[in-house]
């Protein structure tokens, strides 16, 4: 046996006992350390610290076992083996190198040392290191566990900071908690506050633990807004607790009618904000040449965190025209990063969707944050993967431009139609009301559709006539001359950024602007008057009833848009023609009045700016108690937006408890200027002129330069 197999066969007992003996003295110690890291930091810091400690572990043990090499073995076998003469280095000696007595002796050894097995030369167990470390875990763990967090076990009250007077026999408030055990979603911990104002995720529980002195009989904490919240008994402290449903002010009333008045605490609900969905990749994106799959990028931000699958909603829109097809999909991907802050990058392959040359890929992040009950859902940006078609577009050499833009209006109708049958597969999960609004939202759009059709048979739409923009006898109605109404203003979601030709094109029936023959004309008609049986079911809630006409109405689009194309000619705008013989004539006979009617704005700040001059030293200024119940239900109503709804209701309260306090009026009144609506800016002034400028003024006025 060679030398090499020799020594591989002899340490590795001796070798794998120690690699075992240490991690075994290690497991203890990662034991201690994961119980005081998840105590003090959660279980996220345990995990980590069991990770690197075994990583750490591990080294060691490999250091530790490779100590058992040649030398070891030698030594070892000269000093527990006599029958081997302290010849054992021969063992692993080259056999060229030897002379022959020194060969007689190594095959002699050789034959000697299978006469015992590898285990004798392996190290012992370190049994009462492991019995101590054992112990000493066993403590740690124990006390980790046993020994109070903040926000458990019983909380250690702080010197009230009412700062009410002492009075004999009255029971004021002498010593506080307010523990907030924020929701389980949050992962925040439970906190004890020595103060009872406070600021806390909404849904946390709250809960107070008082003391008062001399003893109180039945104290309750007063709601400045609601019913009050009793107190029990505890031994020596009074406790309650409640949900954080919304921003509360009360104040501690220890004995109701007796003493002074306890000052207002606030609590403020802080709401779980929505994740924020943000884009990475751009809005629109082109195929290039090869390419054969997209990764579009988003990122998502929570302040408690973000679900670690989302789903992304792919949308395909295949053709031209009506030959448009869409296919829509939703797949489950996974981000990566911390909780608060995730990456969504999911590969999209082109031969696994079936996109091809000619379409559109519309994809839309949808992610949800960690809050429960009831997780908030978020739709982020669509983006956009356009792949151009090959063919290139068509030119007839004729003057004016080719109006590309009308086949936009066109396939939009397919999608109102994809729309109202995945309204009606869902009709069974839906409530009544949230489904005819979503019925009558989808009906909108059909209104929208059907406006942008009626632009290209001469402004048959609906809307208010306009105001003349020339004299009375130049252009006006009923001269034969068909205008129809104003101009819709671009909807929302049909094609708004594409609207050339309501935008700049004039929609008179005489005009070069619109070249649709009559036939063509009277088809598209026909698509209108569909559009509008389909419109009014669906705002009645009847999108089964709306599908016949929503068909019918695309089967008369395809015609028109395979019947013919749309020219706009360069024309420039038409003007009314200007009568000369009123020229210089001084006559203003059929001239009407063109100055409007201004519409007073209306304020909703009447009970806010009636209590302002009440307050203050101008002559509605009341020096007595002010009548705040109109101000009061004020608050009330537009809270949502107030700067700071709690602090001017705290200050109504205090002027009502202390009509003569001077510095509570002076608060409440500048809680009210900055709750009132801001006035309209006024026009600024004209500048003066200067030297030069009122020596002309002069100059013209006949005065001397």
């Amino acid at each position: 046996m060679s030398g090499d197999a020799i020594l591989s066969r002899w340490v590795a007992p001796a070798r794998q006992r120690r690699f075992i003996d240490t991690l075994t003295l290690a497991l203890p110690v990662l034991i201690a350390a994961a119980a005081i890291g998840g105590r003090l930091a959660g279980p996220w810091a345990a995990a980590m610290l069991v990770a690197f400690g075994l990583a750490a572990a591990v080294l060691i043990a490999r250091r530790r076992a490779a100590r058992f090499d040649r030398n070891w073995l030698t030594s070892s076998l000269d000093r527990t083996r006599p029958d081997l003469e302290d010849s054992s280095a021969l063992l692993f000696a080259e056999a060229p190198s030897l002379s022959p007595l020194q060969s007689l002796q190594r095959a002699r050894i050789a034959e000697r040392l299978d006469r015992e097995t590898p285990d004798k030369l392996a190290p012992g167990w370190s049994r009462n290191a492991m019995l101590v470390l054992a112990l000493a875990a066993i403590a740690i763990v124990a006390a980790a566990w046993l020994w109070p967090r903040a926000g458990e076990g019983p909380p250690t009250l702080a010197p009230s900071q009412e700062g009410t007077p002492a009075r004999p026999g009255v029971p004021r408030l002498s010593a506080q908690n307010l523990r907030i055990i924020p929701p389980a979603y949050t992962g925040l911990p439970a906190r004890d506050s020595a103060s009872l104002d406070a600021r806390a995720p909404q849904g946390a529980r709250l809960e107070w633990t008082l003391r008062f002195d001399p003893q109180a009989d039945a104290p309750h904490l007063a709601m400045l807004s609601g019913k009050p919240l009793a107190l029990r008994r505890d031994g020596a402290n009074w406790i309650a607790s409640r949900t954080l449903d919304a921003s509360f002010l009360y104040r501690v009333d220890p004995a109701t009618g007796r003493g002074p008045t306890p000052p207002l605490h606030r609590v403020d609900a802080v709401a779980d904000a929505p994740p924020q969905v943000k884009a990475i990749t751009p809005g629109l994106t082109l195929v290039k040449a090869g390419q054969r799959s997209w990764t579009p990028v988003f990122t998502v931000t929570d302040d408690y965190g973000v679900a670690a699958t989302a789903r992304l909603r792919i949308t395909l829109a295949i053709g031209e025209g009506e030959n448009v097809t869409f296919s829509e999909r939703e797949i489950a991907i996974s981000g990566s990063g911390p909780a608060r802050d995730r990456r969504f990058a999911p590969p999209l392959d082109f031969s696994r969707f079936g996109f091809s040359a000619g379409g559109d890929m519309v994809v839309q992040l949808i992610v949800r944050d960690n809050r429960s009950p009831s997780p908030q859902e978020v739709r982020g940006p669509s983006l956009i993967l356009r792949w151009p078609s090959a063919k290139a577009p068509e030119s007839g050499g004729l003057e004016g431009m080719v109006n590309t833009t009308l086949p936009a209006y066109f396939r939009s109708q397919r999608q109102i139609i994809i729309d109202a049958e995945a309204l009606i597969k869902q009709k069974s999960r839906l409530s009544a009301d949230r489904y005819l609004s979503r019925s009558a939202t989808i009906g909108g759009d059909q209104r929208i559709l059907r406006g942008r059709y009626s632009q290209f048979l001469g402004g048959e739409e609906e809307g208010e006539p306009e105001l003349p923009t020339a004299d009375a006898d130049g252009h006006h109605d009923g001269d034969g001359h068909d205008h129809g109404g104003p101009p819709q203003q671009p909807g929302v979601g049909f094609g708004a950024p594409e609207d050339v030709l309501a935008k700049f094109g004039h929609p008179h029936d005489d005009s070069p602007a619109s070249s649709l023959d009559p036939e063509t004309r009277a088809i598209l008609k026909q698509a209108v008057d569909e559009m509008w049986q389909s419109e009014r079911e669906l705002r009645q809630g009847h999108p089964d009833k709306a599908l016949p006409f929503a068909y019918k109405a695309l089967r008369f689009i395809k015609e028109v848009q395979q019947a013919t194309r749309i020219f706009l000619a360069r024309v420039g705008p038409e003007l009314p023609p200007i009568d000369p013989t009123r020229r210089m004539t001084g006559k203003r006979e059929g001239l009407a009045n063109r100055t409007l009617d201004l519409t007073p704005v209306e304020r909703q700040d009447g009970p806010a700016a009636a209590a302002w001059r009440a307050l203050g030293s101008g002559p509605d200024a009341i020096r007595g108690p002010v009548n705040l119940a109109p101000l009061e239900q004020w608050a009330r109503t537009h809270a949502d937006r107030l700067p700071d709804a709690l602090a001017l209701t705290g200050a109504i309260d205090a002027v009502r408890r202390d009509p003569a306090c001077a510095a509570c009026r002076a608060s409440l009144r500048a809680q009210l200027w900055t709750a009132m609506e801001r006035p309209l800016g006024q026009p600024a002034r004209r500048r003066g002129g200067d030297a030069a400028g009122a020596r002309y003024l002069r100059a013209i006025e006949g005065g001397r330069q």
